[in-house]
């Protein structure tokens, strides 16, 4: 049913989906609430930056990314000058473009759940003394649960079903930084159908797992709060 390579395929994916997803709930959630919560008039510039992925060619970022991190760009020569190897057609190079390109599925639904929010609540916990930080962590997190469950869901699922990045800057090296994505392609160029079907439809079930979950649990936090 599946070649042992697919099923190393499929946990380079899931390791690289989860390492993304924890990359940008930690990077992203600072930035979504300078976002939510600045009235500066260059937010707009930020927030285009966010959001270029959504709109930007994935091999056109991949292709960047690998003149940046590859042996002859700033930072992968940088590497090698340092004793150590360049980026490009590794799976730390491949955490680095999947970051960058599903940062707008995290970023934003963070944005607009802290947005949701609204000050009220954030004033109320200011006169009872709450400093930012306690105002963050005991208000505005506990109410932004739904967004933050949807951002994790739409950045693992998003990492799931990369391919144009992770083909220009990881290659296709089997074991290393081949992702299930690129094994579906390997096997319709080569025929093999039956286990393209196979890698397809397990991808297919996991993203809609996930997504009915996500549903699921921000309908019932929907009645909860109702």
């Amino acid at each position: 049913m599946f070649y042992e390579a697919d099923l190393t395929a499929f946990a380079i994916t899931l390791k690289l989906a989860a390492v993304t997803t924890l990359i940008l709930l930690l990077l992203g959630t600072p930035l979504a609430w300078w976002l939510a919560r600045s009235r500066s008039r260059f937010k707009f510039m930020l927030e285009a930056v966010v959001a270029l992925p959504l709109v930007l060619p994935p091999t056109v970022l991949g292709f960047y990314l690998l003149v940046t991190l590859g042996p002859r760009g700033p930072v992968g020569g940088l590497m090698e000058s340092l004793g150590g190897k360049p980026l490009a057609f590794t799976f730390t190079g491949l955490v680095i473009g999947s970051v960058i390109y599903s940062m707008p599925f995290v970023v934003q639904p963070l944005q607009n759940a802290f947005e949701a929010i609204g000050r009220r609540p954030l004033e109320v916990a200011a006169t009872l003394r709450a400093s930012s930080i306690d105002r963050f962590f005991t208000v505005a997190m506990p109410l932004a649960r739904p967004g933050f469950l949807t951002a994790a869901v739409l950045g693992f699922a998003h990492t799931l079903g990369e391919f144009g990045v992770v083909l220009m800057i990881g290659g296709n090296i089997p074991g290393e930084t081949q992702v299930v994505s690129i094994a579906i392609y390997d096997h319709v160029e080569g025929l093999q159908y039956t286990h393209a079907h196979w890698l397809s439809a397990g991808l297919l079930l996991l993203s809609f797992i996930m997504l009915l979950t996500v549903y699921g649990l921000n309908r019932r936090f929907r009645i909860v709060r109702a």
